[in-house]
């Protein structure tokens, strides 16, 4: 057994607090700073959150959000909401999806794109599943291989953004569309799971605005490398 970790339910290893440098200040900051942002944001953004969900019923068959279990902090699964950009039962195949995956549909490949189908998270963020900033959620089937360094992983909440975000920005590209989950499990998951390892040991206020801007940056970037391809 891994040093300063327990047993779940389920029988995963958590790490304790005292796995990760404590740094409760940034933590109790980051906790607040989330609950205002997120609030603020959901109240300003609320008419484009209506409008969006109204797209996804009238271009498909089936509710306007997709509820998918991912683990939480501390190992505890949630219900990480997004806009459904897939027809229905779409995740009964595989876990991964590439860019020409024939289950999105047309509206849900432009929110996709624009990565609008993850406002809906704004509501994680409020009830505290989740933050703006950290580790990307990951299905239970990959979290309950997590081992060594990536056990930390687990000790902080997960976020919309992080390292690596930023780095596989464009995810679907890079899967294979014969066997997306083995692409993704052999080319992605190793290197996204270091740069996780990588946020939750260098995490702090500085990193976090800095991961916002750029990702807000990468957001606007988007509609011009449309553009010039």
């Amino acid at each position: 057994m891994v040093a300063g970790a327990s047993i779940s339910n389920e029988g995963n290893l958590i790490p304790h607090s005292s796995d990760i440098e404590p740094k409760p200040i940034y933590e109790t900051a980051k906790r607040l700073g989330d609950m205002l942002l997120s609030s603020l944001l959901i109240l300003l953004l609320a008419p484009v959150i209506a409008a969006l969900a109204l797209g996804v019923k009238v271009s498909s068959p089936g509710p306007a959000l997709y509820r998918g279990t991912r683990t939480g902090r501390h190992g505890i699964p949630f219900a990480i909401l997004k806009f459904r950009s897939m027809v229905i039962d779409a995740d009964k195949g595989a876990g991964t999806t590439s860019r020409n995956d024939a289950r999105i549909f047309p509206f849900g490949a432009f929110l996709r794109r624009y990565k609008l189908d993850e406002l809906p998270q704004l509501f994680n963020v409020l009830k505290g599943d989740m933050s703006f900033v950290g580790p990307r959620p990951e299905l239970p089937r990959y979290t309950d291989q997590y081992n060594g360094d990536e056990l930390c992983i687990l000790a902080v909440r997960p976020g919309i953004t992080d390292l690596s975000s930023l780095r596989f920005n464009d995810l679907g590209a890079l899967i294979d569309d014969e066997d997306p989950d083995s692409s993704f499990e052999r080319n992605v998951l190793p290197m996204k799971n270091k740069l996780r390892v990588e946020y939750v040991k260098r995490r702090g206020i500085l990193l976090d605005i800095q991961l916002v801007a750029q990702t807000i940056l990468v957001v606007i970037a988007k509609p011009f490398r449309k553009s010039r391809s």
